[in-house]
């Protein structure tokens, strides 16, 4: 595949001052003493594009993802290392990048064209389109620093959709938008990425990192991490999130063990469900979770499988998945209740079930006894974010008593192809046919 963008062992070192007045004693010593700190906001990064093909970039705040696009479209230059492009680039960086605040949103339509190499006569002919995409009204004949943020973003990206570049670079311009508009959007970038047009995008929105691209990059404080498949980068990415630094490495070293030996062993267990040692380390965990409760039953192990067997925080909308937990028990309990909540990201509880409600009652256990609890269910919630509850928890002399809770324990991100309105999908089969007989047909009824 031919590349549309090689990025070659790429540095931006910025330098830091304590005080203003060192970097004037800097310019000025004899010695040429420093009097700076180095902060490395990108350090020997280095991948490929290929021409056609939509690559995401992913990592926490920090991580480097602008300032590689911002070399990559010549907005900031390398310390050190290389940047070649092949092809014309359109790029929706950070809102107000390439806008004059004081011109109207069709003269900044014009300039930008300019800028990218378009004469007016080709402008005149794209024009409507980036009207008729944007949707601002007449706010378009108005100076764009009286534009809300959700107008400026619909009018930069309907310019830089819409002059067919060969090469398409979104850095989270998107979460400005409405829902509506955002969709509007992917369904456009969808259309040029099917003509062969080279997407380069940044978002924190793992379901259209999943969903749109091809390959993944993954940054961590300016340090290449790895590249691949996406759903697989992004679990790496949860890993960041959820501080599991020495799981992220081990995975790191397995992946880049090419002895063919572990390899094949590791997609082995992978295709059946099996992994060495305990569920929990093969998935994100939350290492700020909240957890309570009197010791008498602990939750040592928990996972989520997908409908494949795949231990994987990451789930398909429309499947069926499995939450497991193992409990270790203390005490003699009579009857121990095991629950599963899930949470979205304002802490609401959207589902959730447990063994006394689904009639799987256990009882009683002893001191030493371990239990391993499975749930599974379809998954119908919208794709999104959520977190996951569970606990171990029993009714004593009338009373609730809590033996181990969870709170907020994992992720789980919803991967969907479609997305409906409210918190889930009920799943609807739709009907529509003609009546015939009214009005607008042949016979008078509507054609």
């Amino acid at each position: 595949m031919e590349n549309a963008i090689r990025v070659t062992n790429v540095t931006k070192v910025y330098k830091m001052y304590e005080k203003p007045i060192d970097r004037l004693k800097e310019s000025l010593h004899p010695r040429h003493k420093e009097y700076h700190k180095k902060f490395y906001a990108l350090n020997n990064i280095s991948f490929n594009v290929g021409k056609g093909e939509t690559v995401g970039i992913i990592g926490t705040n920090g991580s480097g993802k602008s300032t590689i696009l911002k070399i990559i479209t010549g907005v900031l230059s390398p310390t050190d290392g290389s940047v070649e492009v092949e092809g014309t680039i359109s790029a929706l960086l950070e809102l107000g990048a390439g806008f004059n605040s004081d011109y109207t949103g069709i003269e900044n339509i014009y300039m930008n064209g300019t800028m990218m190499g378009f004469s007016r006569k080709e402008m005149d002919g794209k024009l409507q389109d980036i009207l008729d995409f944007a949707d601002i009204g007449d706010f378009v004949y108005q100076p764009v620093k009286t534009y809300s943020s959700g107008m400026f973003v619909r009018l930069a990206f309907a310019l830089a959709i819409n002059v067919e570049p060969e090469i398409l670079i979104v850095d989270e311009a998107l979460s400005v938008g409405d829902v509506f508009f955002q969709s509007k959007c992917y369904r456009r970038m969808e259309e040029i990425r099917e003509k062969g047009t080279t997407i380069l995008m940044v978002t924190h929105d793992m379901g259209s990192i999943i969903k749109y691209c091809d390959r993944v990059v993954l940054l961590n404080k300016g340090n290449f991490v790895a590249q691949g498949e996406p759903g697989h980068m992004v679990d790496l990415y949860k890993k960041i999130l959820a501080n599991q630094m020495d799981s992220l490495e081990e995975e790191l070293e397995e992946m880049n063990d090419f002895s063919g030996e572990q390899e094949q062993g590791h997609q082995k267990d992978k295709a059946h469900g099996h992994t060495e040692g305990l569920m929990k380390e093969r998935i994100t965990i939350n290492a700020n979770r909240t957890e309570y409760g009197d010791g008498r039953a602990e939750i040592y192990d928990l996972g989520l499988f997908d409908q494949r067997g795949n231990l994987t925080n990451l789930l398909l909308k429309g499947e069926n998945f499995t939450i497991k937990e193992k409990i270790r028990f203390n005490a003699r309990l009579e009857s121990p209740i095991f629950t599963y909540t899930i949470k979205d990201k304002k802490g609401t509880d959207l589902s959730g079930t447990n063994t006394m409600y689904e009639g799987a009652d256990i009882r009683p256990v002893g001191p030493g006894d371990e239990y391993e609890v499975s749930f599974t269910q379809k998954m119908t919630l919208q794709g999104g974010e959520y977190l996951l509850s569970m606990s171990c928890t029993g009714f004593e002399m009338g009373e609730h008593v809590v033996y181990h809770r969870l709170y907020d324990v994992a992720n789980i991100t919803v991967i969907s192809n479609k997305n409906t309105v409210g918190v889930y999908d009920m799943e609807s089969a739709v009907e529509a046919k003609r009546i015939p007989g009214q009005q607008g047909d042949k016979s008078g009824g509507l054609s």
